[in-house]
């Protein structure tokens, strides 16, 4: 979550945006969605208003919910090879192209 600097000064305006994704990173939509919930709401009531929007930037910095998918999609896959249904070739073969 970002707050206000406690002392802020013309230094602070120049480098506050170093610490954001602001500069052609991946979360620059969602940390801009939030900050805008954040601003029309403000600090206190924006926490629990804009709750949704910080899960999904969080999200985006994490990527926990990809690799809990990813980890799950390999744990089955290697309980089907341990059970026999996956054999040979099949037992790796990359997803298709348009599969998403």
């Amino acid at each position: 979550m970002s707050l206000s600097p406690f002392f802020r000064s013309p230094f602070t305006d120049l480098t506050g945006g170093l610490i954001s994704h602001q500069l052609m990173d991946r979360c620059m939509k969602e940390e801009s969605r939030y900050m805008e919930c954040l601003e029309a709401y403000g600090l206190d009531r924006g926490v629990k208003k804009c709750e949704h929007l910080f899960s999904d930037f969080h999200e985006c910095q994490t990527l926990t919910k990809q690799f809990k998918r990813f980890v799950a999609m390999r744990n089955e896959r290697d309980r089907q090879i341990a059970e026999g249904k996956l054999k040979g070739d099949q037992q790796y073969v990359t997803p298709r192209v348009d599969s998403y």
